[in-house]
C-alpha cells in the first residue's frame, strides 16, 4: 500500500493557505476518511482525486498515518473507523 494516502474531508471547506497562515483545516472536524493515490514524484502529498473520485484540493491528509500494508490491517486509521468513505474502502479491498 506504499502509493496510498488517508486524506481527511473537512466539515467546512477552506480556502488555500497564505504564507505563513495556518495550515488548512487546521481545527476543522473531520467529516469523511477517504484513500487517494500518491501524487507523481511523491510518496506524502496525495494526488488531485481520492479513490472515489472525490478532488483532495480541500482535503488534508492525515497526520502521521501511513497504511502498514499489512494484510488484514486497515488502510485508515482505526479511530476513525466509522468515517470511512464505502467507496474508498470498497477500492482498497478491490485493490
Amino acid at each position: 500500500m506504499s502509493g496510498i494516502i488517508v486524506v481527511h474531508e473537512l466539515e467546512t471547506p477552506t480556502p488555500g493557505r497564505a504564507a505563513g497562515g495556518p495550515a488548512p483545516g487546521a481545527g476543522a472536524a473531520v467529516r469523511q476518511v477517504h484513500a487517494a493515490p500518491a501524487a507523481p514524484d511523491t510518496t506524502t502529498e496525495p494526488g488531485p482525486r481520492t479513490l472515489c473520485g472525490r478532488d483532495t484540493f480541500a482535503m488534508r491528509a492525515a497526520a502521521a498515518w501511513t497504511p502498514s500494508g499489512e494484510p488484514g490491517s486497515p488502510w485508515y486509521p482505526p479511530e476513525e473507523e466509522g468515517l470511512v468513505c464505502p467507496s474508498c474502502d470498497a477500492a482498497m479491498d478491490d485493490g
